[in-house]
């Protein structure tokens, strides 16, 4: 027999942990059934969603907390129909904004199908080009906004942060280049899986941070291509090239620039 006290074994912590892992496995399963049921049945009370899901209404209050936590539900008074009977109405939980877009939608599907149409019926690859440019147009107002009083060195932090806002998960950071430099990194894509089908999309993107940054930049990686990251090259942002010495004699090179 164990003393009291004695530090539990190595197999014993472990199952310990797998329990846990798995009770953490089954709380999210339900949490998930709630939150579907709602879905599929529009705004319900507690009452409704455990006798839909055959569970205690305690159980269901539960995860309905978590739910509310996490933004994917939120309490509303019940609508009354008729007379109303004494008593405060039961309160209704129905799916948020961020609660419809945890499940899938077909946004994707529905954007990459109108891709399709405008490439048949529209004008072609060019059309496409046409439509990723001007919708990032608008968009890249707030980025343009953002670093206009910002010094060229600074450039790629701040759009960076831009970008971050809306949601892209960005980052600069030192480019591992002969040259200097930075790197954009962009950890998430709101649109890799049409970006999959239409590269448009991210040559529009490419176009717009040249333009933004005021320098020739290169895209090296992207999520729709299968990397793990949206990745663009920024060469260093250097100083002024010094005016070229000239003498008495000779005039001053033009080599390597272009004419005036």
């Amino acid at each position: 027999m164990k003393n009291v006290g004695e530090a539990p074994s190595r197999g014993h912590r472990d199952g310990h942990r797998a329990g846990q892992e798995d009770a953490a496995t089954g709380e999210r399963s339900t949490r998930n059934r709630v939150a579907r049921s709602i879905l599929d049945h529009g705004p319900s009370t507690v009452a409704e969603l455990a006798g839909r899901l055959g569970l205690t209404q305690a159980a269901v209050r539960r995860h309905l907390d978590a739910l509310v936590a996490d933004d994917i539900v939120a309490p509303r008074e019940q609508r009354v129909y008729g007379t109303r009977t004494r008593g405060r109405p039961a309160k209704a939980f129905a799916l948020t904004d961020c609660g419809r877009d945890a499940f899938d939608q077909s946004y994707d599907a529905l954007a990459a199908e109108a891709l399709h149409w405008i490439a048949r019926h529209a004008g072609g690859e060019a059309a496409v080009a046409a439509f990723a440019r001007d919708r990032l147009a608008a968009q890249a107002e707030k980025w343009r906004e953002a670093l206009a009083e910002v010094p060229p060195e600074e450039r790629a932090q701040a759009l960076a942060a831009a970008l971050s806002a809306d949601g892209y998960a960005a980052a600069a950071r030192a480019a591992p280049h002969p040259q200097g430099g930075e790197q954009l990194c962009q950890h998430h894509c709101p649109v890799a899986h049409v970006a999959e089908q239409f590269p448009q999309l991210c040559e529009a993107e490419t176009e717009f941070f040249s333009t933004l940054l005021g320098t020739h930049v290169q895209r090296l990686a992207t999520i729709a291509h299968g990397d793990g990251v949206c990745t663009t090259y920024i060469p260093r942002a250097g100083p002024p090239a010094a005016a070229p010495q000239t003498t008495d004699n000779a005039p001053a090179s033009t080599s390597g620039r272009n004419p005036a």
